[in-house]
């Protein structure tokens, strides 16, 4: 396991405090603010921690109060909402300052059969042949060097490949609302399946807007051309997954309007099995002149 996948594991696992009340630490991000895949992460291994390991995370709704301080721990609240003989439900609020800066409600189910179908798996090249995060992202120096080395050191833990240009790779000129990329942990993971959950809610934060930024020939955060940030987060876990192993993040866009943007996607599994739907909306507003 690489030192940065160990790091990324420390900063997931909470301290509880009292019964129903844990805190986590925080680190900077590429802006001056938490990273809302981190809160979301710690938001659902708080939850998790209060569920009979039977139960299995399949949904999680969150949204994305205020911006969090990295210099300050996370204190996160557990509201019991239910525990039927299927179903457990949490609410997750995050705290920092006295004030609330995200919340998200969760429900576990225990295992059980039923109807299966899924969407197809779209085309995609094989990750093996696609260059790593690290590759593709030093190309980007000349465009903004403290940003780009930001993304690095924020994804050395994580090997996240880009299928095509990313948009601050290529921008100026609109291109197709939709992207994807290839991630898995830099290292293998324990078995535990709350692990894999919480990496993959970790890195769907990531990406997600890119589609966005796409349709427009944004470059984003690294070229300075947009504002934005995260207002709400959806996840569904349809199948059992590793965050270790290769999983597809196809990604688009349907809707922009009025300062926001609205991403979904789907998050395969290299075998064709559909894992993961997210969708997210996001404030996307081009910077505003003074």
């Amino acid at each position: 396991m690489s030192q940065a996948l160990q790091s990324l594991l420390d900063l997931l696992d909470l301290e509880q405090i009292e019964e129903n009340i844990f805190r986590g630490q925080s680190r900077p991000a590429i802006v001056p603010r938490v990273f809302g895949g981190q809160v979301a992460a710690q938001a659902l291994v708080a939850a998790g921690r209060t569920v009979p390991e039977d139960r299995l995370a399949h949904s999680l709704h969150a949204y994305f109060l205020r911006t969090g301080d990295p210099g300050a721990p996370i204190v996160y609240t557990v509201e019991r909402m239910n525990d039927g003989r299927s179903f457990t439900a949490r609410r997750v609020v995050a705290v920092q300052h006295g004030q609330p800066i995200f919340a998200l409600s969760a429900s576990f189910q225990k295992h059980e059969e039923g109807f299966d179908h899924q969407a197809p798996m779209p085309a995609a090249p094989d990750p093996a042949t696609l260059p790593t995060s690290a590759e593709r992202l030093r190309g980007y120096r000349h465009i903004a060097p403290e940003v780009i080395e930001k993304f690095l050191e924020a994804r050395e833990a994580i090997d996240l490949r880009y299928v095509d240009e990313p948009p601050f790779g290529k921008f100026g000129a609109p291109r197709e609302p939709h992207s994807q990329v290839w991630f898995r942990t830099n290292g293998k993971l324990a078995d535990d399946p709350l692990l894999h959950v919480v990496l993959a809610t970790y890195v769907s934060d990531m990406t997600l807007l890119d589609s966005i930024l796409l349709a427009h020939g944004r470059g984003g955060w690294a070229t300075g051309d947009v504002v934005g940030a995260s207002l709400d987060h959806a996840m569904w876990f349809h199948r059992p997954f590793r965050a270790d192993e290769w999983l597809l993040y196809d990604q688009e866009s349907p809707s922009a309007h009025g300062g926001r943007g609205l991403g979904q996607a789907r998050i395969y599994t290299q075998d064709g099995q559909l894992a993961i739907s997210v969708i997210q909306e996001g404030v996307v507003r081009a910077p505003r002149e003074h």
